[in-house]
Formats: C-alpha cells, sequence, structure tokens
C-alpha cells in the first residue's frame, strides 16, 4: 500500500477463555482495559504491513494485550477472504480495507459496528460515506498514481509520460507494469482511475493499454518490487502504478533527490480502515487496538513504517514529503455509491478484457 519493502510474518495465534459477549457492538467499549491484560489479539491485514515493532509493544505496554499479526495477501485478497470466512472469523479484527472494498465488506456482514469513544476531527472527512453505522475506522489515507523512473528515462534519452493518454502512446509500449484490479486493491484504484477520467470510455481506453502491452501483475509487491525498474530488483519496466508517497524512498543513500517520481495527473485516493469481525473472540481487544490506531503513537509512525499519510492532519509529516511525496490537489473521484452498484459488474468487464 505506498512504497512498502517489509512483509511481516505471520501469527495466527488465538486465545480462548475471554467469555466477553456480543460481537463487536459500541457497548464493548466499556470493559476495562485490566480486565484484558494478558490477552490476545489477532489482526488480519494485507502483506503490505510494516508497522515497528516497537510502536506495538506501546500498545501492549499500555493494555496488556498482546497483538498478532496475520497477512493475507492484498487488500483485495484480504477482503474476500474475510467474506468467505465471516461465519468463522480467521482473526479479531482487520486492517487494510480500503475505500474500494469497504461497502462489499460491510454489505456481506463481516464487522461489528464500532466508533471510537474519541477520535481526531479530521477522520471524520474520511469515513465510509451514506452508513447508519460506523463499521470502520479511517486509519490513513493515500494516492495511488503512475510512478516513473526517471533516471532509466533519462539515461534512455526518453522523456517520460505525464498522464494516461501517454501510457498508450508508443514511446511507452512495454513499459508499464500495474497489479490486476481483480486481485488488488491499489489494482481497483487504478481501474476506477480510469473510469473516473473515461467513462463510458474506459473498456476502450484499456484496450488501448493493453495492445501497448501493459503487464498486469497479481500484487503491488509483484509490480513494483520485481518488474519495476526502480523496485530494488531486476526489473525492465520504468512505469509502475504505485502511490504518490513512493518517491522518498527511493532517495540513493548520500543523495537529497529521488530516482523516481508520481504522476499527479493519475491518482486515485485511497483510504484504508480498521474494523472488529463480527464473531471475533477478542471484540473489545480489538477496540481497544483501533483507539491506538488513531491516537498519535500510532499516527505519527504511519509515514515512515507504512507509508502513507495519517488520517488525524494534526500529526507531522516527515520533512521531504512536503517536497517528494505531495498528495494530488484533484483525485480523480469515483463515488462510493457508484462504486457499491458498479464494483462486481466493472471488474467481470475487466477481467473480460485482459483474459482474451
Amino acid at each position: 500500500m505506498r512504497t512498502r519493502f517489509t512483509n511481516v510474518g505471520v501469527g495466527l495465534l488465538l486465545v480462548a477463555g475471554l467469555a466477553l459477549s456480543g460481537c463487536g457492538s459500541t457497548e464493548e467499549a466499556t470493559v476495562k482495559v485490566e480486565d484484558l491484560r494478558g490477552s490476545t489479539i489477532t489482526v488480519a491485514t494485507h502483506d503490505s504491513w510494516a508497522m515497528a515493532d516497537e510502536v506495538i509493544a506501546k500498545f501492549t505496554e499500555q493494555t496488556g494485550i498482546t497483538v498478532k499479526i496475520a497477512t493475507n495477501g492484498d487488500g483485495g485478497t484480504l477482503t474476500n477472504k474475510l467474506v468467505l470466512t465471516k461465519d468463522a472469523p480467521i482473526a479479531d479484527g482487520v486492517f487494510g480495507i480500503d475505500n474500494t472494498f469497504a461497502t462489499r465488506a460491510i454489505d456481506e456482514g463481516v464487522l461489528a459496528a464500532y466508533s471510537p469513544p474519541s477520535a481526531p476531527a479530521s477522520l471524520a472527512q474520511y469515513q465510509v460515506p451514506d452508513q447508519s453505522d460506523s463499521f470502520l475506522t479511517p486509519i490513513d489515507y493515500g494516492d495511488v498514481c503512475v510512478n516513473v523512473d526517471n533516471t532509466w528515462f533519462a539515461t534512455k534519452g526518453i522523456t517520460p509520460p505525464k498522464n494516461f493518454e501517454d501510457l498508450v502512446a508508443p514511446a511507452y509500449k512495454g513499459l508499464f507494469v500495474t497489479p490486476g484490479a481483480n486481485t488488488s486493491s491499489p489494482g481497483l484504484a487504478f481501474l476506477l482511475a480510469t473510469i473516473g477520467t473515461y467513462g463510458d470510455g474506459w473498456k476502450a481506453y484499456w484496450e488501448s493499454l493493453l495492445a501497448n502491452d501493459v503487464k498486469i501483475d497479481a500484487g503491488w509487491s509483484d509490480a513494483y518490487q520485481v518488474d519495476f525498474t526502480a523496485g530494488g530488483g531486476t526489473g525492465d519496466r520504468p512505469i509502475v502504478l504505485s502511490y504518490s508517497s513512493s518517491p522518498p524512498f527511493t532517495i540513493p543513500e548520500g543523495k537529497t533527490t529521488p530516482t523516481t517520481s508520481a504522476l499527479l495527473d493519475t491518482c486515485f485516493r485511497q483510504v484504508e480502515y480498521a474494523g472488529v469481525l463480527r464473531g471475533a473472540k477478542n471484540p473489545a481487544g480489538m477496540q481497544k487496538f483501533i483507539d491506538f490506531m488513531i491516537g498519535n503513537d500510532f499516527q505519527a509512525a504511519l509515514p515512515e513504517n507504512m507509508y502513507v499519510y495519517p488520517v488525524d492532519t494534526a500529526v507531522a509529516l516527515p520533512a521531504d514529503w512536503a517536497k517528494f511525496a505531495p498528495v494530488s490537489p484533484a483525485p480523480v473521484a469515483v463515488a462510493a455509491a457508484e462504486i457499491t452498484k458498479n464494483r462486481e459488474s466493472w471488474l467481470s468487464d475487466w477481467r473480460d478484457l485482459t483474459t482474451r
């Protein structure tokens, strides 16, 4: 989710014996912290989870609750797995469902309602719209954008692309890689950006992308870390779908300028949420963790660890973010109601196009 380079091992330990009533309603927020000491929560998340151990240790120190992280693929894969296992939840809570999949998780009954008793004022602008109950709490946001390897283009003497139209130009044939829309939340965000830009003409645009030899990977990690020329591997594609916050993490040691840049005219804003799973064994413990995630310790650690913007806008950002990781001034927008209504049909049409 951002230029993420660290995957965290999977822990699937659940502690039984906490006979807490209910399925994660707001009433359980009144459970005292001391009653939860010695318990464990398992948090299902995506493969790009990379929060520092010392930050999670602060939560355990404050509450006595141990946190186990269970990674489950990309954000889209994570959401699909939670839907398939909703009758036998694989964790107590989830982090990493984003605004492209949020309504699916809510509509499928995966989540239990929970609203933190206190939250930063800026959090409200990132809430899932049109929901009578609060099932997901915003934690971070970032802009999914096309990124380019400026060093590669300079070496080849080729002008980098600037927008969507450039991606289908012959000069960039075989140079772009993106994660798939059906297996990746940033991939779906890119699909939505093309829909928001071209309207009913989005299929024709994708036909042009395919004709220009776009490569489609399963997830962000494959696209960025394997196929992208600046991703740390031996990739051969200098154009990749990533995040506006990715470039600062390509500043070479001893240098002051990134080797990559984001195309801010190609961005779709992605918000990530946390929630309590319906039927969780330790819903009250997960509620406490959500409270912690919107608190200063976790929010302040997000940029350097997860490479995203905190939803608490009062949190100071790293010095180089203002210069090298700006959010788009006008990200492509698709109304949440339209995503909910058309997501499955759009994905079906996209699969038909890309598997011919």
